[in-house]
C-alpha cells in the first residue's frame, strides 16, 4: 500500500506541474518574458460590472542595464507594439505614453525607458456585462550593450459580475497615468510657438512653463526626429533651439503639424501645433497671433465669467455698501444721472484692471515674481488700503463728501450728494479689494494672461475687468430700475452709517492682515497715526483760510509717516492664525522635496497654498478644511496635511505655483501613491472634491466611483 500511495503521489504532482498555466482571473495577469524583459496586464477592476470601458495597464519590468522605447524612438530603436486580435469581447484598446527620457551614447540619441513602467490602456467592452478575455501578443526591442528582439504573450480574464476595485492594480496603473503628458491647451496654458531656423526648430514657451532646463521632445508625423535642446531667456518666458538630424530638409517643415512634449520633474506637458515662420511684432494683433483662437476665446469667456463672479466674493462686498448708499441715494433721479454713475464706476474698474495689467508687465520685464494679489504682501499697500477705506467710511458717516469741485461739479450737479469722481472712486476701490480674493475661473485666467506676452496680459485683464463692471454697466443699460427704489429722506441718515460699518470691518481685516506681518505694537502706531491724519483732514475741510492748509498739510505729513513706519521695521514671523483643534496642530511647514518621499511610502500629502490676506483662503478653511467630514478625513493617519503660508513673499512658493501654471491662491493639491504629480482643485473647495481627491490619490481615479459601480462593489 505504500509503494502504491507513493506511485499515486509522484502521478499528481508530475500532472499539476505538466498543467498549462491559465490567464489569471483577477486584476493582475500572469507574467511573462526573460531576464532582460517581462511584462504583465493589469485591470482597475477585478470584474466587468456593466462597464462600457474599463482601465487597465501594460505593466513592462526591465532588467538591469536594459531599455526599450517611446513612441517615438529617436535615432535608432522600435516603439513597442501589441496586437490584441486574440482578445474577447474587446472593441478595441488605446494605449497611452508615460513621459519618457533620452539617452546618448557614440552619438546616438534614442527616447526610452530604462525603468519599470506601466502604460496606461483604455479598454472598450463590446458587450458590457460579459466576461472580457484579454489576450496580447508584445513585440519589444529592448537593449543593452546588444540590442534584442522580445515576443511576449500575455493574458488576463475578467469574468462577469460586480466590479469591485484592486486597489493595488489601480494604483499602478495611476502612477502610470501620473506621468503621461497633459495636453496644454487644457490647462489653460499658452500653446508653444515653434517656428524654423537654419539648424532646426525654435520652440517658445510663455512664461516659465516648463522649467528651464526640461527635456522637450518634437514629433513630426513619425517623420523626423529631433535632438537635445539648449535653453534660453526670451523676454517672459524660455526658448528651445531644438537641432534637426543632418541633412534634413528643414524648410519643408513650415506649415507642418508637430506635437511638442516637455517633460520636467514636476511638469510633463504636450501641445499640438504648427511650424511657422517668425510672427512680427509691434500690435496687440500679431502679439496674439501665436495663440490658437479657440483657446484664446476660451479663455476670455473665463475671465469674464471670473470677474463677474468676483462681485459675490466677500472682498467686494464691502465695497457693495457704498454702491448701495450711492443707489438709495439716487431714487427718484433722473435716468440720465443714474446711467452716468454706474458708467463712472464701471470706468473705474476697467481703468484700474488695465493699470494692474500695466504694472504687472512692467514687474515681469523687470524680472520680478508677480501674481494675483501678491501687492497684499507688502504692509506698504495694506496701510494706504486701509486709509482709503477709513476714507470711504467716514463719507458714509457723513463726515465729508466726495464731489467734484468748481465748475466740473456745476456741471454734473443732477448727481445728488456724490460727484462722478466718487463713483470712479469706488470703481477703483472695488477692485483693489476685489484681488485678495480669487474665485472659480479666474486663477485658470489669470495664470493664462500671465504665462503669455504682455499683449495676453492686457486683453485678459480687460475682460476680468469688464466682467467685474458687468453689473453696474447693466445698470447703466436699463437706469430705470432706480426708479423702484425710495426717494432719499431722512431715513438715508441711519442707513449710511450702518453700511460705513462694513468698511470699518474691512480696515479691522486690513489691520489684522499687516499685524501678522509686522507685529501688533507697529500694526497699532500705523493705526493711530492714520486716525489722526483722517481727524486732521476732516477737521481742515471744515475750516477756511491759512488754518485749513496748515491743517491739510499736517494730514497729508501723518498719512505719509503712516505709510513710512512699516518700511522701518522688518517682517515678523508669517503665521497663519492658530486654533486648538487637533487638526490644526497637524500642519507642518511646505516643503516640496519632502512630497515624492512622503507619497513613495504610502502617505496622501494635502497641500494648502494660502495667506491672511487670501479671503477665498479662509473661506475655505473655515467651511470646508475644519469641518466635518472633511477634518475627520484630513485627520486619518496617512494624510500628512502640509501648508505654505504666502502672507509675506516667499520666492520659493512664487515658484512652486508658477510651475503648476498658478499666479494666485488659493491653491490646494492632493498628492499620493495613486496620484504622484498631483491632483489640483478648484480655488473655491468643496466637501465632495475634497474628499473625493483624498480618495483618489490614494487608491486611485476609480476610487470614487467605488460605491456606485453595479451597486456591489466593496460588499
Amino acid at each position: 500500500m505504500g509503494r502504491v500511495f507513493g506511485l499515486l503521489v509522484s502521478a499528481w504532482l508530475v500532472a499539476v506541474l505538466a498543467w498549462p498555466a491559465s490567464p489569471a482571473t483577477a486584476a493582475t495577469g500572469p507574467i511573462a518574458g526573460d531576464d532582460a524583459v517581462r511584462a504583465r496586464l493589469l485591470t482597475a477592476v477585478d470584474a466587468t460590472g456593466s462597464l462600457p470601458s474599463i482601465t487597465a495597464g501594460f505593466e513592462v519590468f526591465l532588467g538591469d542595464g536594459w531599455k526599450t522605447y517611446w513612441r517615438s524612438p529617436g535615432d535608432a530603436g522600435l516603439p513597442p507594439q501589441l496586437d490584441w486580435a486574440a482578445s474577447e469581447n474587446v472593441a478595441d484598446v488605446t494605449m497611452e505614453w508615460p513621459a519618457p527620457a533620452r539617452f546618448s551614447q557614440f552619438g546616438v540619441e534614442t527616447i526610452g525607458y530604462d525603468a519599470d513602467t506601466v502604460f496606461p490602456l483604455d479598454v472598450t467592452v463590446a458587450t458590457p456585462g460579459q466576461p472580457v478575455l484579454l489576450r496580447a501578443t508584445a513585440d519589444l526591442l529592448v537593449c543593452s550593450t546588444i540590442c534584442v528582439p522580445r515576443t511576449i504573450e500575455l493574458a488576463l480574464d475578467l469574468p462577469a459580475g460586480p466590479a469591485a476595485i484592486d486597489e493595488g492594480a489601480a494604483a499602478s496603473i495611476s502612477r502610470g497615468a501620473g506621468r503621461v503628458p497633459v495636453d496644454m491647451a487644457a490647462l489653460g496654458l499658452p500653446l508653444p510657438t515653434v517656428e524654423t531656423t537654419a539648424e532646426g526648430l525654435r520652440v517658445a514657451f510663455s512664461g516659465n512653463q516648463p522649467a528651464l532646463g526640461a527635456d522637450v521632445f518634437v514629433e513630426a508625423d513619425g517623420r523626423r526626429f529631433f535632438g537635445t535642446p539648449t535653453w534660453s531667456r526670451n523676454g517672459d518666458g524660455w526658448v528651445a533651439s531644438v537641432p534637426l538630424e543632418a541633412g534634413a530638409d528643414v524648410a519643408g517643415l513650415a506649415g507642418d503639424s508637430v506635437r511638442v512634449t516637455a517633460v520636467d520633474q514636476s511638469f510633463v506637458v504636450e501641445a499640438a501645433t504648427v511650424v511657422g515662420g517668425a510672427a512680427a511684432a509691434g500690435s496687440v494683433t500679431t502679439a496674439l497671433a501665436g495663440v490658437a483662437t479657440a483657446d484664446l476665446l476660451r479663455i476670455l469667456v473665463l475671465a469674464l465669467a471670473g470677474g463677474l463672479i468676483l462681485n459675490i466674493m466677500p472682498c467686494v462686498l464691502p465695497v457693495l455698501s457704498l454702491k448701495l448708499a450711492s443707489v438709495l441715494g439716487q431714487g427718484g433721479a433722473s435716468r440720465a444721472s443714474v446711467r452716468r454713475g454706474f458708467l463712472a464706476t464701471a470706468a473705474g474698474i476697467v481703468a484700474s484692471f488695465l493699470f494692474l495689467a500695466a504694472v504687472l508687465v512692467a514687474l515681469q520685464s523687470a524680472g520680478v515674481t508677480v501674481g494675483w494679489g501678491v501687492h497684499f504682501q507688502e504692509p506698504i499697500f495694506i496701510v494706504a488700503m486701509m486709509a482709503l477705506v477709513l476714507l470711504f467710511a467716514a463719507n458714509l458717516f457723513g463726515a465729508f463728501e466726495i464731489a467734484l469741485p468748481g465748475a466740473i461739479g456745476e456741471r454734473i450737479d443732477s448727481v445728488p450728494r456724490e460727484g462722478l469722481l466718487g463713483h470712479f472712486a469706488s470703481g477703483v476701490l472695488a477692485t483693489l479689494l476685489a484681488t485678495p480674493c480669487s474665485a472659480p475661473f479666474l486663477g485658470t485666467a489669470v495664470g493664462f494672461a500671465l504665462a503669455g506676452n504682455p499683449a495676453i496680459v492686457l486683453v485678459v485683464f480687460l475682460t476680468l475687468g469688464i466682467g467685474l463692471a458687468l453689473p453696474y454697466l447693466a445698470v447703466a443699460a436699463f437706469p430705470q430700475v432706480a426708479g423702484w427704489l425710495p426717494r432719499p429722506g431722512p431715513w438715508l441718515a441711519w442707513v449710511r452709517p450702518i453700511l460705513g460699518v462694513a468698511l470699518v470691518a474691512t480696515a479691522a481685516w486690513l489691520g489684522w492682515v499687516m499685524a501678522l506681518q509686522r507685529g501688533v505694537s507697529m500694526t497699532v502706531v500705523v493705526l493711530a497715526v492714520l486716525a489722526a491724519s483722517l481727524a486732521l483732514a476732516i477737521w481742515a475741510l471744515r475750516r477756511r483760510g491759512t488754518v485749513r492748509r496748515v491743517a491739510g498739510a499736517a494730514a497729508v505729513a501723518a498719512a505719509a509717516l503712516a505709510l513710512v513706519l512699516p518700511a522701518s521695521s522688518g517682517p515678523s514671523v508669517s503665521a497663519m492664525p492658530a486654533t486648538a483643534t487637533a487638526l490644526e496642530a497637524r500642519w507642518e511647514p511646505f516643503d516640496e522635496a519632502r512630497i515624492p518621499e512622503l507619497v513613495a511610502n504610502g502617505r496622501v500629502v494635502f497641500l494648502d497654498v494660502t495667506a491672511a490676506w487670501c479671503v477665498t483662503c479662509l473661506a475655505n478653511k473655515s467651511f470646508v478644511i475644519d469641518r466635518e467630514p472633511v477634518a475627520s478625513a484630513l485627520a486619518a493617519p496617512d494624510v500628512v496635511l502640509m501648508r505654505a503660508d504666502w502672507t509675506l513673499p516667499d520666492p520659493t512658493i512664487a515658484a512652486f505655483l508658477e510651475r503648476h501654471g498658478r499666479y494666485g491662491i488659493p491653491f490646494n493639491a492632493v498628492y499620493g501613491p495613486a496620484a504622484p504629480a498631483g491632483l489640483v482643485l478648484s480655488e473655491l473647495l468643496t466637501t465632495d472634491a475634497v474628499l473625493a481627491a483624498v480618495g483618489e490619490a490614494r487608491t486611485g481615479p476609480l476610487a470614487a466611483a467605488r460605491p456606485t459601480i453595479d451597486g456591489d462593489v466593496g460588499r
